[in-house]
């Protein structure tokens, strides 16, 4: 069988002029990648390459072993591949880990003589200003989120962009995480010579796949319930309000099974995925699970106790997070769930009672193409990686063309190290 590489060889002679977007999502416990081919006039992609596979070499999020994830990701990569016919060198991935934090922050610049208009490179220097000494030096930012701009006493402008003034501020939103697990994370891409072309927090993603513009005018909190970590993302007035990760997921409740069953955690997990309910039963009853040919008896009772008690004590991190956000019982479009653990059955009530607000499955739908199942909620996060994917594309596209129109502008270390990765895989 040719390898990965053999394959994306070939490929590559076939797709010329061709625009696709990619997205990997990395999780703990599964790595997900998505091919999706940008129609030319409307800019909507279409799925044409999906791939999984589990993973090891990850812990609460974090690469702790770079072989393994690496591995995955060209596992899962290179099934995309072969079902999309196209060559991958380049994606948007996700980050994950409660390491990641969120912190307001604000700045103030002078941009030249009143009948000055505000630039790109105004609106990229305030945002510098603002971030300037609030995030330590141990942390790369991984998002500026502005909130509001002031332009000479003018507020609550959302784009300044061409507009005339003298002193420009800004209120924003910014998301950073620890630069070694950043760091170790490009590595572990690289490995499967990917090169990220953005690094996204998993819910933030998993938001952008799932969310409408109603709600997230009005305010809605994103949970991403994965295998080991719950993203937590708020948002109001169009803008995310806050962002937190819980080192908590079902990964944890399927040890719990394990141990307070006293069996092994494949038949652990199998429990949780058959018979795993998070509301209360009427009536309580002895299951079965099959592992081969061997059969296993369990009660539904202490099933139900071993889930609850997990989920009380995700559920109530959760809600530390949407009180730190300021939006505990506020949210007026309530929750939206995504991730694996978002399918255990009874999942949206239990969600209702712990938190006190709206709630309901996150489902990505709309795109097409060859992947069956994509609406399910632990695709959410690998589709939204998808979409802005294909928006970073999209933008240095029309950087391209300005560039272009200016002459040409050429970083001969950047060209040579695309250069070096390329030629890189027929070494490989």
């Amino acid at each position: 069988m040719l390898s990965r590489w053999a394959v994306s060889v070939i490929l590559s002679f076939m797709q010329e002029g061709s625009r696709y977007s990619v997205g990997i999502d990395i999780g703990t416990t599964t790595v997900r990648a998505i091919i999706g081919h940008i129609d030319p006039t409307s800019g909507t992609p279409t799925i044409v390459g999906l791939g999984q596979a589990p993973t090891t070499g990850m812990r609460k999020g974090v690469v702790v072993n770079l072989h393994g994830p690496a591995q995955a990701i060209d596992d899962a990569l290179g099934e995309a591949e072969r079902m999309s016919g196209y060559q991958v060198d380049r994606a948007t991935i996700s980050i994950n880990g409660s390491h990641i934090l969120s912190t307001k922050a604000d700045g103030m610049i002078a941009v030249g003589m009143p009948d000055h208009e505000i630039t790109r490179d105004d609106l990229a220097r305030v945002e510098e200003v603002a971030t300037l000494g609030k995030v330590p030096q141990n942390r790369e930012i991984l998002d500026v989120v502005p909130h509001a701009y002031r332009l000479d006493g003018q507020d609550n402008i959302k784009d300044p962009l061409g507009m005339t003034g003298t002193r420009l501020e800004i209120d924003a939103h910014v998301v950073s995480a620890l630069t070694p697990y950043l760091v170790n994370l490009q590595k572990t891409a690289e490995a499967a010579k990917v090169f990220p072309q953005a690094i996204v927090m998993s819910g933030i993603a998993a938001a952008r796949a799932v969310l409408s513009e109603q709600q997230l005018e009005s305010g809605v909190a994103l949970i991403d319930l994965g295998g080991a970590t719950t993203n937590v993302a708020v948002y109001e007035e169009g803008d995310l309000q806050y962002a937190g990760v819980v080192p908590l997921g079902g990964a944890n409740i399927t040890n719990d099974l394990a141990i307070g069953l006293k069996t092994d955690p494949e038949i652990a997990e199998k429990v949780k995925l058959e018979h795993g309910l998070a509301t209360v039963r009427d009536e309580h009853k002895t299951v079965t699970v099959k592992q081969g040919e061997e059969s296993y008896e369990f009660k539904t009772e202490d099933i139900d106790e071993i889930i609850g008690a997990r989920l009380e004590e995700i559920f109530e991190a959760v809600q530390v997070e949407l009180k730190k956000a300021g939006r505990a019982g506020k949210l007026p479009s309530g929750v939206v769930l995504t991730g694996g653990t978002a399918e255990l059955k009874g999942i949206v009530e239990f969600a209702k009672k712990e938190l006190g607000v709206a709630a309901r499955l996150g489902k990505s739908a709309g795109y097409g193409g060859v992947a069956d199942n994509i609406d399910k909620p632990e695709y959410a996060t690998v589709v939204g990686l998808m979409l802005i994917d294909g928006e970073q594309g999209a933008r240095q596209m029309v950087g391209s063309h300005h560039k272009k129109a200016a002459g040409p502008n050429i970083d001969l270390k950047k060209a040579g190290g695309a250069l070096s990765r390329f030629f890189g895989r027929f070494r490989a």
